[in-house]
């Protein structure tokens, strides 16, 4: 249990708590679902506190879908009362899995359908919840989140769009750039790093790192991902390094400018682990390309490491990468869809991210700080000492 336990248990929430998944992130709610129902069980709480309606329940799971019309058309649908509920709303906006029928034809959900889906459910709530948190880990169009031509900026009108409808709340993960908040200052926004589910997972699936200097090195692969890495780094007490890309700016290819090369800054790899950390990995080309780099300078073992891995051209890259050592692990969280093609690969971490969203849930619902939770150094100072201890 996170150390603001002992205030949970004497906090009462400040309303009947609720979640909504929605059917591109089914899987993960169950669990956040399961830990939520665990831990109230178990909460040695004032008796005020837990015998407030529903605080024990079965499930806290409210039924809803968003069924569809022949024409593709569709319509949010909330199946009992969400009167007075603390709701949590939980949406994968990357799960391409999902389809639906237009005319006859089979057509896979977009993030711009999934993102309909989540607005169709905040208003079918009608402004009957007391209060609503939108739960959106890969943020809809982050990446869409500066004019730099004669552009449309799609994730501050999709943020506005959601204060607008009556949401409270936004909490995200590692925002491809945390600043689009701007776009609404007067609302909260949270972005969750999930560095610890990192080191956690590394930890479990390879025992003999050495945490020092002389034999481990965190790279960013790109000048915008360097505060992400310094982080990282800083807690590990090692050193960091970074690529920056070089791009020719005279001609664009699928709407951005080509990379030419990518220069290193940061002291020598040789001999070293190294640890790439980034957002997300799309097709995965750019984080080849960096530890292909890297081995050229005599690298170690070589970890790709990423909040999203959409993987979107497939694995075969990686599995090349892999097969002429260049990679040795790559490592995701579950934030998003992972088909089962990905799971499978031996070189594969998975980080599983269900209970640290129980945790915000739980902690937001009794209307805790979670500045705990989203600064977890303490919490990785003490994972970092039982591995070096070998209790990993």
């Amino acid at each position: 249990m996170p150390n603001n336990e002992i205030v949970l248990e004497n906090t009462p929430p400040m309303a009947e708590l609720g979640l909504i998944p929605h059917k591109s992130c089914t899987a993960i709610a169950e669990r956040v679902n399961d830990y939520l129902l665990q831990w109230r069980q178990e909460r040695k709480s004032d008796q005020s506190i837990i015998t407030l309606a529903g605080y024990r329940s079965d499930s806290y799971i409210v039924d809803a879908d968003c069924p569809r019309f022949g024409s593709g058309e569709a319509k949010g649908i909330i199946k009992q009362s969400v009167r007075g509920l603390d709701l949590y709303i939980l949406v994968d906006v990357t799960n391409y899995s999902l389809t639906y029928t237009v005319c006859g034809h089979e057509n896979h959900m977009s993030p711009d359908d999934i993102f309909c889906d989540l607005k169709r459910i905040i208003a079918a709530a009608m402004g009957k919840a007391k209060r609503i948190t939108v739960i959106i880990p890969f943020l809809y169009e982050g990446r869409q989140h500066r004019r730099s031509a004669r552009e449309s900026l799609d994730c501050a009108m999709a943020l506005q769009e959601l204060v607008n409808m009556g949401v409270d709340n936004i909490i995200t993960f590692d925002a491809h750039d945390p600043r689009v908040q701007n776009a609404i200052p007067l609302h909260s926004f949270e972005t969750v790093s999930p560095t610890y589910q990192f080191l956690k997972g590394i930890f479990k699936n390879c025992k003999d790192l050495k945490l020092d200097n002389d034999n481990l090195m965190i790279i960013s692969p790109d000048e915008g991902g360097t505060k992400r890495a310094v982080y990282m780094a800083s807690v590990l007490g090692v050193n960091v390094g970074m690529f920056y890309k070089r791009r020719d700016y005279s001609r664009i290819v699928d709407g951005r400018n080509p990379i030419v090369a990518h220069e290193f800054l940061g002291n020598d790899v040789a001999g070293k682990d190294v640890i790439i950390v980034d957002d997300m990995i799309s097709s995965g080309e750019s984080m080849i390309d960096v530890a292909t780099e890297l081995k050229k300078r005599n690298a170690k073992r070589i970890f790709v490491v990423a909040t999203f891995g959409l993987f979107t051209n497939g694995m075969a890259k990686f599995d090349e990468a892999v097969e002429k050592g260049i990679i040795y692990r790559v490592v995701t969280t579950n934030l998003t869809y992972l088909p089962e093609e990905v799971q499978s690969k031996d070189y594969f971490i998975k980080c599983d991210m269900s209970k640290y969203i129980a945790y915000i849930i739980d902690t937001l619902n009794h209307e805790c700080s979670i500045s705990e939770l989203l600064n977890p150094y303490g919490r990785i100072e003490k994972l970092i000492t039982r591995y070096k201890n070998g209790e990993y």
